[in-house]
């Protein structure tokens, strides 16, 4: 005997959901109180994202972040724990190089004999200054330029040997705008050979270098400090 197969008939669907009206839902027929039920769940659903589940998401999604922040910092610290030692060599290396660079920076005090050696480099090869004339003083953040004009005559190989002096000084002596000419001179001197054949005249200005005494720093930080609250101010 053949099984009669039921089908959905959706006429028999509408008819349960008709007369409603008025009647307790309990008494509804299966399919609109499924509705209802189903209906009540996705509301509490709703309602329960809004109010709690939507900040767990937003921290969650928060942490995740943060975890991916974290472990970044945490393969750069690793890098830098593992080269620490070679770190710690590289500071000492750097620590000993701006120490020789600092003694070779004169002080204030000793700007002096720095300047006669400057003189002596040139009258050590024969060479006549013409003219020695120290300029104003540059000072800097944390050291002091002193520019002087300089210009000296004699033969081509002495002026190389001079600048080649100036170079070997135990202290920082830079030569710049540096011009080697030929002098002129009258007939008069050329009839006399004043100067003597092969004299030239070389121009520069040298500049030297001086770390700042522990006061002119503090100055200089004062000095720093009011020109930042006039501006500060100005605004």
């Amino acid at each position: 005997m053949a099984i009669p197969s039921k089908k959905f008939d959706l006429n028999v669907v509408r008819e349960q959901f008709s007369g409603l009206r008025g009647r307790h839902p309990g008494l509804w027929p299966a399919v609109p109180r499924a509705a209802l039920l189903g209906a009540i769940f996705v509301g509490l659903l709703a309602v329960t994202y809004a109010l709690y589940w939507q900040g767990l998401f937003e921290e969650l999604e928060a942490g995740q972040v943060k975890e991916v922040q974290l472990k970044d910092q945490f393969r750069e610290k690793m890098k830098l724990a593992v080269n620490l030692e070679a770190l710690r060599q590289q500071k000492v290396q750097v620590t000993q190089y701006v120490s020789a660079l600092e003694k070779q920076l004169p002080s204030k005090a000793e700007m002096d004999a720095l300047l006669s050696d400057i003189n002596q480099a040139g009258v050590g090869r024969g060479l006549q200054f013409e003219l020695f004339k120290p300029g104003q003083v540059i000072v800097r953040d944390y050291y002091a330029e002193l520019p002087i004009s300089i210009r000296l005559s004699g033969r081509y190989h002495d002026l190389a040997a001079f600048t080649s002096d100036i170079s070997n000084l135990s202290r920082i002596v830079t030569l710049n705008n540096l011009s080697i000419v030929a002098p002129d001179r009258t007939p008069a001197q050329v009839q006399s050979q004043a100067g003597g054949p092969g004299t030239l005249v070389l121009e520069a200005i040298a500049k030297t270098y001086r770390y700042l005494d522990p006061e002119e720093v503090a100055a200089q930080r004062r000095e720093a400090a009011a020109l930042k609250a006039k501006k500060g101010g100005a605004q």
